[in-house]
């Protein structure tokens, strides 16, 4: 008898945790080796050549590894067990690595109770948030040194190609020079437009830095939330910025004072994190519920799915999983951010969405799998 789907993904699940446990293996055995090597030169050269990898790779592995073991050993902890992937993991550990060792065992603490169910790259942003909350000092001066080395790169390929690389720009240009681009492509994406999407932002981009007008003003609007001690000066919690994650305090109150500004101020609860204030500098106001739901929720509401709630659709659904075409009602209740493919995705067969009065939302899978979210508090 063949296997249904949900067991088949139950094995998957098992196989995933069984692996989690080896790589776990494996990195203590990597740190037991490095030091217990007579000569500590070539240890990295001596690990590429058993394990088939790169030496750049085997210094990195032998970084993270001592890492982890060192000064993350409650996340190690996660691996062991299988509750957590190594590489969410490793994300803690890089976003991490700068703390002193006793701000990383704050770290530490903190993620092992935040890092189930996380992919890296939601691993990456808590933990830098974790860090940046443990030393705000250093995150700050952390923040404004690559500043000084940024630049411009043009990298040669073959066949007519090259590649325009912009290296440690301020992140509030960045993000809105992104969020610009990505605005006017999305206005050339029409029924006939055959470029894609990814196209058509590498083609405005570059006809942007070579002088092209295009019509009519389109400007960027990127939520930055912070609390209102934060943003008041009386303390230095880092702030979020959509899409990006988190930044010092200095520079989210520069950023939400300055004028002209693209970014949307969404200024929050200190104790729980909820939306005090919603600031107005924006282009266009949306309607008050539309807005208010984007900003509750930030990201995508599925699980896993990091794209900013700004950027895609609100669906109509109530704890009976009905939407807009079965009656479901229109209220800060009922609807929730999903970016354009996962809102499509709700109508493909087997697909099933609740959201509970409190604002969890259940997805159903066709393998018969649950997995809930509700948007974290700052």
């Amino acid at each position: 008898m063949e296997s249904s789907e949900g067991e088949i993904l139950l094995d998957l699940k098992s196989t995933a945790a069984e692996i989690a446990r080896l790589e776990a293996r494996l990195v203590r055995q990597v740190v037991s080796f490095a030091r217990s090597a007579s000569v500590r030169r070539g240890v990295a050269e001596e690990l590429s050549m058993a394990l088939c990898m790169t030496k750049y790779k085997a210094h990195a592995l032998i970084g993270h590894a001592e890492g982890l073991v060192d000064r993350f050993p409650a996340v190690l902890g996660l691996v062991e067990a299988g509750a957590v992937p190594m590489a969410s993991a490793v994300a803690v550990n890089d976003a991490a690595a700068w703390l002193a060792d006793d701000k990383a065992a704050v770290v530490d603490e903190v993620m092992s109770g935040r890092l189930v169910d996380k992919n890296p790259t939601q691993a990456r942003r808590s933990a830098t948030s974790a860090a940046a909350r443990a030393d705000p000092e250093g995150f700050e001066e952390r923040a404004r040194s690559p500043r000084e080395d940024r630049g411009l790169q043009l990298h040669h390929g073959v066949a007519g190609v090259a590649g325009l690389s912009l290296e440690n720009a301020p992140v509030e240009k960045a993000v809105a020079a992104y969020v610009c681009v990505d605005r006017q492509a999305r206005l050339l994406k029409t029924a006939d437009e055959t470029r894609t999407l990814d196209q058509l932002r590498a083609d405005v981009a570059l006809d942007m830095l070579v002088g092209k007008q295009f019509g009519g003003e389109v400007k960027a609007h990127v939520y930055l939330y912070l609390d209102a001690l934060t943003y008041a000066g009386l303390r230095n919690e880092p702030a979020e910025l959509a899409g990006h994650g988190p930044i010092p305090a200095s520079l989210a109150r520069d950023i939400a004072a300055h004028p002209g500004t693209v970014f949307q101020r969404i200024i929050t609860d200190p104790v729980d994190g909820q939306v005090m204030e919603l600031g107005r500098r924006r282009y266009r106001p949306r309607a008050g519920l539309d807005e208010l739901v984007r900003v509750r929720d930030r990201e995508c509401r599925r699980p896993g799915c990091t794209r900013p709630a700004q950027f895609g659709d609100l669906d109509h659904c109530d704890s009976r999983g009905r939407g807009w075409k079965d009656g479901c009602p229109t209220g800060a209740t009922t609807l929730v951010g999903l970016c354009r493919a996962d809102h499509k995705l709700r109508d493909v067969p087997g697909w099933h969405h609740q959201v509970a009065p409190d604002g969890t939302l259940t997805i159903t899978t066709p393998a018969n799998q649950t997995y809930t979210s509700r948007p974290e508090p700052l």
